[in-house]
């Protein structure tokens, strides 16, 4: 029994842009878009236009920067849903691994920055007003 009167069933398909913003994969419907033409988008192992329909049980992959998450489709929410309803509508596949290994490898890129590389830090600029002599 729905826990409310006036709750609206689930659809039974939707749009794959349309289903990745509702259950907040990412922020717009029009980024959604994108990545489905971009082919970092598939649903069960086969690359997608953003107007490719998505049911329950199918298997999407999503890649995401460094990251690359497996969904499983619970069901089809009617539309946008909060952060805190979003396991009801969508199973996350993802192995733990891979979100750690890609927030591992954004530290290393902050850490490793090149000397020389961008605008010099408040330390390099005093260390060559030394050796220039104009301290």
């Amino acid at each position: 029994m729905p826990s409310s009167e006036n709750e609206t069933p689930p659809a039974q398909a939707d749009r794959i842009d349309k289903w990745l913003w509702a259950v907040r994969v990412f922020k717009t419907r029009g980024l959604a878009a994108d990545a489905c033409r971009s082919g970092w988008v598939r649903v069960d192992e086969h690359a997608v236009k953003p107007a490719r329909e998505v049911r329950a049980g199918e298997g999407v992959t999503v890649r995401q920067g460094l990251v690359t998450r497996t969904l499983r489709v619970v069901a089809i929410p009617r539309s946008r849903v909060g952060a805190k309803l979003v396991p009801e509508y969508c199973e996350e596949l993802t192995p733990p691994g891979e979100f750690e290994q890609a927030r591992e490898h954004r530290v290393q890129q902050v850490l490793a920055r090149a000397p020389g590389a961008g605008r010099p830090t408040k330390r390099d600029r005093r260390a060559l007003d030394r050796f220039l002599g104009r301290e």
